[in-house]
């Protein structure tokens, strides 16, 4: 069974970048990243997905370009520095964006799928799996799946996690 995610850990957030910046892995003074969030849409998902960042398969993700209109926000630009959660709301891992791509979701490549790192890690699990995750998504922001929606494709390097 599936659970919402719990609110971000605001407490545990600033500790974990505390001992980021003092382990040289972050600039002294670097500012907390604005965009602190897990991957997934369930503590159970969340948990997986950072799991795989950490273990070295997961270094890209994509989001629903809609979602960032609707949130009046930007995508990621390279060289972004974002904090990931774990399903509880922890901080786990410091990211930065390496490379953003905006095209249509049936536009994703091997090697992007590859990257994503989830599943058997082809094009047509990837495509499987996000089309499932996007038709629960989108209709909690008013907006219908469409194959060829915008999507933003994200690839990331880990800066520092513990």
């Amino acid at each position: 069974m599936s659970t919402s995610l719990p609110p971000i850990n605001a407490e545990t957030v600033g500790e974990f970048w505390s001992r980021a910046i003092a382990s040289g892995a972050v600039a002294a003074g670097s500012p907390l990243p604005s965009v602190i969030e897990p991957f997934g849409d369930s503590q159970e998902s969340a948990d997986e997905l950072i799991d795989l960042v950490i273990h070295g398969h997961k270094r890209a993700t994509a989001a629903a370009l809609a979602g960032f209109e609707l949130e009046q926000t930007s995508p990621p630009e390279p060289g972004l520095l974002s904090i990931a959660t774990d399903g509880r709301g922890n901080a786990r891992v410091v990211l930065r964006t390496t490379d953003v791509r905006v095209g249509a979701l049936s536009s994703v490549d091997d090697a992007f799928a590859c990257y994503e790192g989830e599943g058997d890690r082809t094009r047509v699990s990837w495509l499987a799996d996000h089309e499932a995750f996007f038709r629960r998504y989108l209709p909690t922001i008013g907006v219908e799946f469409d194959v060829e929606m915008p999507t933003v494709f994200e690839r990331f390097e880990v800066v520092y996690t513990e």
